[in-house]
């Protein structure tokens, strides 16, 4: 990948933002991107797509408000479209990826400006921190953070820093990003992880900085779980089959776990009681990981629905590896292709 080097001084920056159904947190989102520590200039991009809340209302009010907020229509509500369609509206040479569940630290961007330019890698990310409020979500958050329940993906713990095959969230060249062609709009999930992929593909290097840590409002309900991890699971099968050289072995686990729990349950109505050795065995790591959380989580019932959160995960990740249908992608007609003319 031959690129121009990044600029020694502050570049600008384009934030781009997908927003579905996200009222409630995008104020906080806003907030933390506009309130950064960062002496280059920052523009933000909201794509909205149509959902059933407030979301547009709340991004039109924050950019009268601020000259820095742009609104954009994302008519598909669909995630990688609603970035493409943020990152052909700008034309800083940086484009950071932000959720809008999600709250920056103030020195975020600075500090990933400086890393990019440090390592001269073509895309920066660090680490996703889960926090909830008191109840499920709490404990939610806590089994995303174990790596008993979200698996050992570096971008989900601390201590390493260096190349890494994805990151969460990223801070993006935007040349880089143009080069691969943008996000794929034909996945509902897995974008970013297909979009490194390609990256890297190309000869460039995705960096794991850990002292770019995120705050992430996780799913409230067992419900909204269980369909968000379906979600991964059945897509991480579709990009994988795509991409088979991308298969990590922890990505197998799970949906060995539940073929073993199907053939558990035949040898239970069978009368075996060797049908019984995974279930328990799974159920006893799950409660020592759970007493393990116990400074995090000091009530009894919040480890019990810790265990239960993992299943949850488990579970759900892998039925949807396993059995998951996937709805028809759209054309990938909304892909970043070119340039736009006069980039900062």
């Amino acid at each position: 990948m031959n690129l121009a080097p990044v600029p020694e001084i502050a570049p600008a920056i384009d934030v781009i933002v997908p927003a579905l159904n996200a009222a409630s947190t995008l104020d906080a989102c806003l907030d933390a991107i506009l309130d950064q520590d960062y002496v280059g200039a920052i523009s933000v991009v909201v794509a909205v797509g149509p959902g059933r809340d407030a979301t547009w209302e709340v991004a039109q009010g924050r950019a009268a408000e601020d000259g820095r907020v742009t609104v954009v229509a994302n008519p598909t509500g669909r995630t990688p479209t609603g970035l493409n369609i943020a990152t052909r509206a700008g034309t800083a040479p940086i484009v950071a990826r932000v959720d809008a569940q999600s709250v920056l630290p103030p020195r975020y961007l600075k500090r990933a400006v400086a890393t990019l330019q440090r390592t001269g890698a073509v895309n920066v990310g660090g680490i996703q921190r889960p926090v909830g409020d008191d109840g499920l979500q709490r404990v939610i958050a806590v089994g995303m953070c174990s790596p008993f329940g979200a698996g050992p993906a570096r971008f989900r713990r601390d201590g390493y820093e260096g190349p890494t095959d994805t990151v969460y969230l990223g801070v993006f060249r935007r040349d880089a990003l143009v080069a691969v062609g943008g996000f794929d709009e034909t996945l509902d999930r897995n974008q970013d992880y297909e979009l490194n992929l390609r990256l890297r593909e190309a000869g460039g290097e995705v960096w794991l900085d850990p002292a770019l840590v995120v705050t992430y409002r996780p799913r409230a309900t067992f419900s909204q779980l269980a369909s968000q991890y379906f979600q991964y699971g059945a897509w991480k099968r579709h990009v994988l089959r795509r991409n088979p050289r991308s298969l990590k072995p922890r990505q197998t686990v799970a949906p060995l776990l539940v073929v073993g729990l199907i053939v558990s349950a035949v040898d239970l109505l069978r009368g075996r009681a060797r049908g019984w050795l995974l279930p328990a065995a799974y159920a006893g790591s799950a409660l020592l990981v759970a007493r393990d959380n116990r400074p995090e989580l000091p009530r009894k019932t919040d480890r019990y629905l810790l265990m239960a959160v993992f299943a949850t995960m488990h579970v759900a990740w892998g039925a949807g590896f396993l059995f998951g249908r996937l709805r028809r992608g759209a054309p990938s007609v909304g892909l970043v292709t070119e340039t736009p003319a006069g980039a900062r």
